[in-house]
């Protein structure tokens, strides 16, 4: 009998498939119903390349403020020195960074010296940021030692007159592996008469790209005694460049790393660094996620149009299958299988046509860069050098999940509307 024929039957598939491949002579599947499939697929596809790009985007960021700077500073204090000058010097930098490599997650803990100068080249001037450091030290920074593109041998770095350089420095200078540069800092050699400015050159022998536009436009690697000697630091180093197993728990090692460094000791980590960008990023990642959302709701709405004038055209079908003695839940069902048909397959398409998207992003954006005549994507703006997609089954999960929730409870509506459609009134015009 019709009351013991369990939700979902078979027969329910067979005539709610039937209505959507029907021919639209026969009053099949609307024109609503392929715009909203259309929709569907779309503003799903567009759901998962977002979040793709998103994760791409953060990780991308991420990586290369952890692959190409310290995890945690560790600087002194200011005090003033004997002849009334601020200094922030740390003078027992071996000791105190043998008491940071003491703690537990610290991968290495290295003595730096840092100034600003300006470097010098076939007349042509760029401000740069000097690091000082060891040969050894410089060769376990991730995106120096393996960076997206070098030229030069990073094993010569460790002779007086060898220095490493990021690639936008040697664009800007017009340089390459091999030639030499003049760096020139006014904070020189003292005279009778004042400063004067100090001027060497040096041979670049390692150009790298590290992916990251503030680095490769603006830092220059010189050797850590050689930078003692050149900006008057002997005997002393600026700060030390701490790395950890786990930057994500940097807050958490803070304590020890206090207590590590001495009673001077103050700490400037990554977060605090890059962290209110890195909010801004979630914030945007939560507003573009609700907007798009709002676009695969419009496209799911859709499918009421089209399942209103499906229930509309097949009035007749429903009085009859009333009286054969379809219930009103069976009815329901049919016509919800209707509307979930759409949102299944529109879901299907869009995650498929989604991942393509975020797989083939570097072709696809080449292709739009190439029309564009270039230029789309400015690295001294966006901070990277690329445009990143990182597919992640948790996004994909997200856009699948939102897709088919909202297609079904859109469907629900006409789907009522059908089931309580009146047989005796659906057959009295027919």
């Amino acid at each position: 009998m019709a009351g013991t024929t369990p939700p979902f039957a078979r027969f329910e598939f067979m005539i709610a498939w039937r209505y959507l491949r029907a021919r639209r002579a026969e009053g099949g599947v609307s024109v609503m119903t392929w715009i909203s499939l259309i929709g569907i697929t779309l503003a799903v596809m567009a759901l998962i390349a977002t979040l793709a790009v998103r994760s791409g985007f953060r990780a991308e960021f991420v990586d290369t403020i952890l692959g190409a700077n310290a995890h945690v500073t560790i600087y002194n204090a200011a005090q003033v020195d004997g002849a009334g000058r601020i200094d922030r010097s740390i003078a027992n930098y071996e000791d105190m960074a043998e008491r940071v490599r003491a703690v537990p997650g610290v991968i290495r803990a290295a003595p730096l010296i840092k100034g600003q100068v300006m470097a010098s080249a076939g007349g042509r001037n760029a401000g740069v940021e000097v690091f000082g450091i060891s040969a050894g030290n410089l060769e376990t920074i991730p995106r120096i030692v393996d960076p997206q593109e070098a030229e030069g041998d990073i094993t010569l770095f460790g002779g007086d007159a060898a220095i490493a350089i990021g690639s936008g420095v040697a664009r800007e200078l017009g340089v390459v592996a091999g030639d030499r540069i003049k760096i020139i800092s006014p904070d020189g050699v003292k005279t009778a008469f004042g400063t004067s400015p100090r001027v060497k050159a040096y041979e670049v022998v390692y150009v790298f790209t590290a992916g990251r536009y503030d680095i490769d436009r603006t830092r220059v690697y010189m050797p850590f005694d050689e930078a003692q000697s050149y900006f008057n630091r002997e005997g002393v180093a600026d700060e030390l460049e701490v790395m950890v197993h786990e930057p994500e728990r940097i807050d958490a090692m803070s304590v020890a790393l206090l207590e590590a460094a001495g009673e001077r000791a103050l700490l400037w980590t990554w977060r605090d660094a890059s962290g209110s960008f890195l909010r801004a990023l979630d914030i945007e990642d939560n507003v573009m996620f609700v907007i798009l959302s709002i676009l695969v709701l419009i496209a799911a709405m859709n499918i009421t149009s089209g399942l209103i004038m499906l229930v509309k055209n097949k009035g007749r079908d429903i009085g009859i299958l009333r009286t054969m003695g379809l219930t009103e839940g069976a009815v329901l069902r049919v016509f919800f299988l209707c509307g979930a048909f759409t949102g299944i397959i529109g879901t299907a398409m869009g995650v498929l046509l989604g991942c393509l998207f975020a797989i083939y992003i570097d072709p696809i954006f080449g292709i739009v860069n190439a029309l564009s005549g270039g230029g789309v994507w400015d690295p001294s703006v966006r901070g990277i050098s690329f445009l990143p997609a990182k597919l992640q089954l948790g996004d994909v999960m997200s856009a699948v999940g939102l897709s088919l929730g909202l297609s079904f409870i859109v469907t629900i509506f006409p789907a009522r509307r059908a089931a309580r459609m009146n047989p005796v009134e659906a057959l009295r015009y027919e």
